[in-house]
């Protein structure tokens, strides 16, 4: 479960069998979790007890990162070098 980024309480991380989706990013703080779409822009997909505002400033904070989480997941599930990665 590939960690792209790390900002105050909040991971952002994708699960490696992710692949075969459209890219996305979990998002937890302790146990709240929330999955958003990257492509073709950001938008929420799932929340688990995250409220609103906190959703809001999870969003500002994706977008404010979109080109590298975009480009971590990109490095993650398209990695040339691996063999098993794309089958």
């Amino acid at each position: 479960m590939p960690t792209a980024l790390r900002i105050g309480p909040y991971r952002f991380y994708f699960y490696s069998y992710d692949c075969d989706e459209p890219r996305h990013m979990h998002v937890d703080r302790e146990a709240k979790s929330a999955k958003f779409w990257l492509d073709p822009d950001v938008l929420l997909a799932a929340n688990y007890g995250f409220r609103r505002k906190e959703l809001r400033d999870i969003e500002r904070i994706i977008r404010q990162n979109v080109e590298e989480l975009r480009n971590e997941w990109d490095a993650f599930c398209y990695n040339d070098d691996d063999p098993t990665k794309g089958d």
